[in-house]
């Protein structure tokens, strides 16, 4: 099941808060190399390139539907390429800054990652990310509770979807040890209201459904949603809906 935009950008404003705040850990620089991983439509590498002075920009993103938008945004020293993240591991390329916005988190092994994705930097280079970290939250624990039962445990080979992203200290170990300087790691709650419940199965589905629905087969699709967003109006019958909403930040300077 691929990427949908649409149902992506529905909420659009929640989703950028945090790209605004690793703005301000973002030390500027002029004629910076960058690349955006998990660049997604493009918009916020648009408002990174534009950030920067005389910055070149390069987005990747593994999805074709996700950047069919991209092009209103490219612009001068701003382009974008569809690839993945491990496909961009393996190249040779160095960068001044390394960005990523909420699109680590779908990469296991983050013990591995990390080091990986710092050695893409130059010297002196700083590395910016943002990753979700609400997979204890009741919306990500009923997902995995539901692909456990029947008919979908079966479907899915028994396979669940472990959360690969760390604690804050472990995040903020991996950056010391590798050298980094000007450290900062921290959690924040973003306080999200939504309409009500199925507006939060709407939140959900474009994000942490996705891979269940990618793996299950087209019949039992339609059901596994239906019976999430059951447990979703059983759970939050008020209106509107709190939805805290966890989000780890790091930046650091290496080299």
């Amino acid at each position: 099941m691929p990427w949908n935009p649409e149902v992506y950008n529905k909420f659009k404003a929640e989703r950028f808060a945090p790209f605004y705040d690793l703005l301000t850990l973002l030390k500027v620089r002029q004629d910076l190399q960058v690349i955006d991983l998990g660049c997604g439509t493009g918009e916020l590498s648009r408002k990174l390139a534009d950030y920067l002075p005389n910055a070149n920009v390069l987005g990747i993103d593994a999805s074709a539907e996700m950047l069919q938008g991209a092009v209103e945004f490219e612009a001068e020293g701003l382009n974008f390429e569809q690839r993945s993240i491990e496909q961009q591991l393996k190249e040779d390329s160095r960068w001044d800054l390394v960005f990523s916005n909420a699109a680590l988190q779908w990469l296991q092994n983050h013990e591995t990652l990390i080091p990986s994705v710092i050695g893409m930097l130059k010297p002196g280079g700083q590395l910016l990310v943002q990753i979700p970290s609400n997979h204890d939250h009741f919306t990500h624990e009923t997902i995995r509770n539901l692909a456990a039962q029947e008919p979908y445990c079966s479907a899915l080979n028994g396979w669940t979807r472990i959360s690969p992203v760390l604690n804050i200290e472990s995040y903020a170990k991996i950056l010391f040890d590798l050298g980094g300087s000007e450290i900062t790691v921290f959690e924040k709650v973003y306080p999200h209201v939504l309409k009500d419940a199925a507006a939060l199965a709407d939140w959900v589905s474009g994000t942490a459904l996705i891979p269940y629905l990618e793996k299950l087969p087209e019949e039992l699709k339609k059901t596994f949603t239906g019976h999430y967003q059951m447990q979703l109006y059983q759970r939050f019958r008020e209106s509107p809906v709190f939805y805290p909403f966890k989000r780890t930040l790091m930046a650091a300077v290496f080299g």
